[in-house]
C-alpha cells in the first residue's frame, strides 16, 4: 500500500513482491521462523499491450537508413541494427552485448546469453546476415563489439540500450510512423509476423527465449483478421 501511495504501477508493485517472497524463502531454509512465501498474493496485472508494425511499416523503417542517412558507416551501422532487431528477435540488451566472435558471416544461426543467463540458438534472416557483411566491411576498428558507437567520445563501444532506442525512433518519425516504435516493437513485430504465416507458437516461444508459452500467448491475440482466417477453416 505505500509503494501504491508512492505512485508505483502494479507490475513495479509486484515485483517488490516477488523479491520479498524470495527472502522469506531464503529466511525459512535457514531454519528461521517468519511468515509463508504464499501468504503475500501478487496483484492482478492488466493484459500486456504489444505494439506491432504492420508489413507495410517494417519495410518503410527497415529502409528508412539507405533513405536518410548519407554518412555511410553510419547507414551500415543503423541499417544492419534494424534488420538485426527484426529479423532475429533479440532483446535490446542481447544484441548490445553482441561481438565480432559471436557470428560467423557464413552461417545465419547464432547463440546468445539470454535472459537469466540461459544459453539459446538465435537465427538472422539473409537481409540481416547481407547487412552485417556490408556494415564489418566498412568498419577499420579494432573494437571487439559488433555494434558500437561513432561518436569521438565513445567511439568502439558498444551502443547503449538508450541509443539503440534513440536510433529506431529516429527512423520510424522519418516515416511518419504515428505508433510508439522502441526495439521491442522490432520484436514483438517478428513473433507477430511468424504467427500470422502460421508459424507454430512453441517454436516461435524457443527463437523469442520465452521460459513460458503463456508469455509468447499474446501474441496469438494482436490479429483479429489472422484468428478470422483460423475460423474459416471450419467452413464447408
Amino acid at each position: 500500500m505505500a509503494l501504491h501511495k508512492n505512485g508505483l504501477n502494479v507490475r513495479t508493485i509486484n515485483y517488490h513482491i516477488v523479491a520479498i517472497r524470495a527472502f522469506l524463502k531464503f529466511v525459512l531454509k535457514n531454519d528461521i521462523d517468519c511468515m509463508s512465501p504464499e501468504k503475500l498474493e501478487l496483484a492482478k496485472t492488466p493484459p500486456r499491450e504489444v505494439n506491432y508494425l504492420d508489413d507495410k511499416e517494417i519495410g518503410r523503417i527497415l529502409a528508412a537508413p539507405l533513405e536518410y542517412t548519407k554518412n555511410e558507416i553510419q547507414q551500415a551501422r543503423d541499417f544492419a541494427i534494424l534488420q538485426f532487431l527484426y529479423g532475429t528477435g533479440l532483446r535490446v540488451t542481447e544484441l548490445i552485448q553482441l561481438k565480432k566472435q559471436d557470428i560467423k558471416l557464413d552461417s545465419n544461426q547464432f547463440s546468445v546469453v539470454g535472459k537469466w543467463s540461459k544459453l539459446r540458438s538465435v537465427f538472422a534472416t539473409k537481409s540481416a546476415i547481407d547487412a552485417l557483411k556490408t556494415y564489418t566491411e566498412k568498419r577499420s576498428d579494432d573494437s571487439p563489439y559488433l555494434f558500437i558507437s561513432l561518436s569521438r567520445n565513445g567511439f568502439g563501444e558498444h551502443l547503449s540500450r538508450n541509443s539503440i532506442a534513440d536510433i529506431v525512433r529516429k527512423y520510424a518519425k522519418f516515416w511518419g510512423i504515428n505508433k510508439k516504435v522502441t526495439p521491442h516493437t522490432l520484436r514483438h513485430s517478428f513473433a507477430t509476423t511468424l504467427i500470422k504465416k502460421w508459424a507454430d507458437i512453441r517454436a516461435v516461444q524457443t527463437l523469442l527465449g520465452h521460459a513460458s508459452i503463456t508469455t509468447t500467448q499474446i501474441y496469438t491475440h494482436v490479429d483479429d483478421k489472422h484468428l478470422a482466417k483460423v475460423h474459416d477453416l471450419l467452413e464447408g
